[in-house]
């Protein structure tokens, strides 16, 4: 596993190399988000850590432009509290999000969630793919095809429409999701899965302000329609 880590703290960034060189993973390293853009196009990366707080371009900035050629995982570093700054680097296109100061063992394990997740398996039942209507999942290439359109989705987004997919019909709400999406113990809150959901709808919904795949049963959560 190729992990790119992006922080202008040389200490810091000389401990989580150490750390993650430790598990088995090669590290390379950015110090400003210029910097860190061009290391994003090496096609063999798997995952970046990247700060919110970068000269040259902020960690949210990089983190657009990523997402305008690839959906790697992108776990975001903040030193700021405030909830916005959270919900947008998920806006943004972060899959995950962890506030300084952290302890380098949750970091790893955020990083273990993620690459399990996006791992290729052999699927439900040795499925490579689902169909549901017009709406099918490929689980090798995690890419939602919607009336013959491929879209890519990172990986959250792809563990949501996976879940929510094959339930068709059944309700969950934002803590139900919160839960069996990033784990029990994340310390998110329920606007996460908001901003998910929205995403997901901008990208698979012939209309996003109608939706008719994701849809909202108002006071409960969100499902799937099969119909």
């Amino acid at each position: 596993m190729k992990i790119l880590i992006v922080d202008d703290e040389k200490l810091l960034v000389k401990g989580m190399k150490f750390n993650f060189e430790q598990e088995g993973y090669q590290v390379e390293t950015a110090y400003d988000g210029i910097e860190a853009l061009r290391h994003a196009k090496d096609k063999s990366l798997d995952i970046i850590i990247l700060d919110l707080m970068l000269p040259g371009m902020d960690g949210l900035t990089v983190c657009q432009k990523i997402r305008e050629f690839s959906n790697i995982p992108i776990v975001m570093l903040t030193a700021k509290t405030e909830d916005m700054d959270k919900i947008l680097g998920l806006e943004y296109g972060a899959d995950d999000y962890i506030t300084k100061p952290f302890n380098i063992l949750e970091l790893k394990a955020r990083v273990k969630a993620i690459m399990r997740r996006i791992t290729p398996v052999a699927p439900k039942g040795d499925r490579t793919k689902v169909k549901m209507g017009l709406v099918e999942l490929d689980y090798n290439q995690r890419k939602v095809t919607i009336d013959g359109k491929t879209t890519d989705l990172t990986s959250k987004e792809f563990d949501l429409m996976d879940l929510l997919v094959s339930n068709p019909g059944r309700v969950y709400s934002r803590d139900n999701l919160l839960d069996l999406i990033w784990g029990y113990d994340y310390p998110g809150d329920a606007r996460t899965v908001d901003v998910h959901i929205r995403r997901l709808r901008e990208k698979i919904e012939p209309n996003a302000a109608e939706p008719k795949y994701l849809m909202t049963k108002w006071g409960a959560g969100y499902y799937f329609n099969e119909n």
